[in-house]
């Protein structure tokens, strides 16, 4: 990998952690534009997935006596389906077509947080398949968490509950990712090596995450993350 390519991964999964420690979610949404500018997109979706491996380590641990175990095993079975049907598409699939499904899908969520103000339940029928969608997207874009959104909150009894059982369906959904990106090669060693590179940022990241939350109006944060996500999305529509 050129220093170049190196610089960019480094300021992409630093960008987009520093983000998800910050605002609590959008992570993948802020990196993966970053990270396509110098690489494919099963690469990027590797990356992002070892760096997600190893926040959900941390995140899982924390919030454990929180988590709701009945919606994560809900949330399981769709979510492992859409992972092996993501991960075929990411081997054969168009790379230009995912990436514009990638920007529809940022502006589709971005859309979604502004308009989606009413509360509204959703069916058995409909958490399997957003849960199967959000395993899919989580293969192919590594940013299935908007959609298991929807279904914590459709079910979490409330916020303390909705927090800690997104962090732990994103852990294990992340953890079944990567030994399916493994054994049919979108992980490689490859990564690992590089990954090590980029690991001391992304622990700053982390690290800075933390302090400028306690200082940072979280509201003015996200709406301000959120015009950054429309742009990067229709720039990856029409690029």
């Amino acid at each position: 990998m050129e220093v170049f390519a190196i610089l960019i991964l480094t300021i992409g999964i630093f960008c987009g952690f520093f983000v998800q420690t910050v605002a609590g979610f959008a992570g993948a949404l802020v990196a993966m534009p970053i990270l396509l500018f110098v690489m494919d997109l099963p690469d990027a979706v590797a990356y992002v997935s070892l760096f997600y491996g190893f926040s959900s380590c941390y995140m899982v641990y924390k919030e454990w006596d929180n988590i709701d175990k009945s919606i994560v095993k809900i949330i399981i079975i769709p979510s492992l389906i859409g992972l092996l049907v993501g991960v075929w598409i990411l081997k054969i699939g168009n790379p230009l077509f995912l990436k514009k499904g990638l920007g529809i899908f940022i502006v589709g969520y971005v859309t979604y947080n502004y308009l989606g103000k009413k509360e509204a339940r959703i069916s058995k029928f409909l958490e399997f398949v957003f849960g199967f969608f959000g395993g899919f997207f989580s293969s192919v874009f590594a940013v299935g968490g908007p959609l298991y959104v929807i279904i914590i909150k459709n079910l979490a009894p409330n916020m303390k509950v909705f927090r800690a059982t997104i962090f732990g369906v994103l852990g294990i959904v992340v953890f079944m990712r990567l030994p399916i990106l493994a054994v049919t090669g979108v992980l490689n060693e490859k990564h690992l090596y590089y990954a090590m590179f980029v690991f001391p940022f992304f622990m700053f990241a982390i690290f800075l995450g933390k302090k400028l939350f306690a200082i940072l109006d979280e509201a003015v944060l996200k709406k301000g993350i959120l015009v950054l996500l429309l742009i990067s999305g229709i720039t990856l529509m029409f690029k």
